[in-house]
């Protein structure tokens, strides 16, 4: 995670494409360490709290300058699924729909109902950075590695990818509503 950190430290956009959480610059302090355990009577341990502690600081570029621009689109499905139980998702779900209203981020929601589509066998980054002709890095977690691709069609690919995902996405107020609506019935 340390190469990813530096490059997200500095870029100037990133697009997240999730289908099974909330991308982690979204995600509350009660989600991510839902997330760290592996089952219900494990222990919370110390490198856990580094982890919640290290993700809380890079989520600060979102509310500093320079802000970071965030377009995340999401997988109903990950809102959907009650990680730690249904008060840790409903504060996730009111903390998402207040982000989703800042001027730098975007969330936009892919509904159950959009059916079998383009990218749903991976999610991923595109991180962006303002250098002139600096290349975009498109980062993917697979079970036991993590994919990295720097520039060239590859990175073109993913790029076009997530604007066709966005496309199938719900509008931006759409999706607040639906988050809305999911965080009332948790």
């Amino acid at each position: 995670m340390e190469e990813y950190v530096a490059l997200e430290s500095a870029a100037t956009v990133i697009k997240a494409w999730q289908l099974s959480f909330v991308p982690g610059l979204l995600q509350t302090p009660g989600y991510m360490r839902a997330l760290r355990l592996d089952e219900p009577s494990a222990v919370f341990s110390d490198h856990d709290e580094r982890f919640v502690t290290a993700r809380l600081a890079r989520q600060r570029r979102l509310g500093e300058e320079p802000f970071l621009t965030l377009r995340a689109v999401i997988h109903e499905s990950a809102l959907r699924n009650a990680i730690g139980g249904p008060e840790v998702m409903r504060d996730q779900l009111k903390y998402l729909s207040t982000a989703a209203g800042k001027a730098n981020i975007t969330v936009q929601v892919v509904p159950l109902s959009a059916g079998a589509r383009h990218g749903m066998d991976c999610a991923f980054n595109i991180i962006s950075f303002a250098e002139p002709g600096s290349m975009d890095v498109v980062y993917m977690e697979v079970p036991f590695t993590r994919i990295w691709i720097e520039g060239g069609d590859g990175a073109v690919q993913h790029g076009e990818l997530f604007e066709i995902i966005a496309g199938q996405a719900l509008s931006e107020g759409d999706s607040r509503r639906l988050i809305d609506s999911l965080a009332e019935g948790s």
